[in-house]
């Protein structure tokens, strides 16, 4: 036997007087839990190397950051200061070895008093050196006037045609230009 469905009206009056059920809750993002945590980890433990690499420009000054990058940072036992361990390039070694003190000074400046009491560096290849060698820009030159381009033409008449004279007419332009 077939149901004989409800009329509009007996649709809108069954549904008045049954309760619907509330709509499921959206969860909260695990950044807004976690962010009680982590601001509690970093509370107790401090920032990392991560935020040594990111800065490591500004906390150590130009040069130095050029040669070195730092690569972890290793908490002591019992509450004692951290250990920092910082890549070094080649030769460059023995500079940052009679800087040491004031890489450690900088570096506890930025993570807290106290925070790192040694230095440890190792010597290897860096991984930003890409990023920290800019091509140097080339500044455009200006042409040399009428004037004197005619007098390096008439001083270099007797000069036979070819790579020589090519490559003297080239010297000869830098010098009259005044460059290096």
């Amino acid at each position: 036997m077939a149901r004989k469905l409800p009329s509009p009206e007996e649709t809108v009056r069954i549904l008045a007087q049954r309760r619907t059920r509330p709509s499921p809750r959206v969860m909260p993002s695990a950044g807004r839990g976690l962010s009680k945590l982590i601001r509690e980890l970093d509370e107790r433990f401090g920032q990392g190397p991560g935020a040594l690499q990111a800065r490591w420009r500004e906390i150590v000054g130009e040069q130095i950051a050029k040669r070195t990058e730092p690569v972890k940072l290793v908490k002591g036992r019992g509450g004692a200061p951290a250990s920092l361990e910082i890549r070094v390039a080649g030769p460059a070694a023995a500079l940052v070895q009679h800087q040491a003190p004031e890489i450690l000074a900088r570096v506890n400046l930025f993570l807290g008093e106290g925070a790192v009491g040694k230095l440890r560096i190792v010597q290897g290849p860096l991984r930003n050196v890409v990023a920290a060698a800019a091509p140097p820009v080339r500044r455009r030159v200006p042409p040399l006037d009428a004037a004197q381009e005619a007098e390096l033409a008439k001083g270099l008449a007797d000069a036979p045609d070819g790579p020589l004279k090519t490559a003297l007419m080239a010297l000869g332009r830098e010098v009259l230009r005044g460059g290096r």
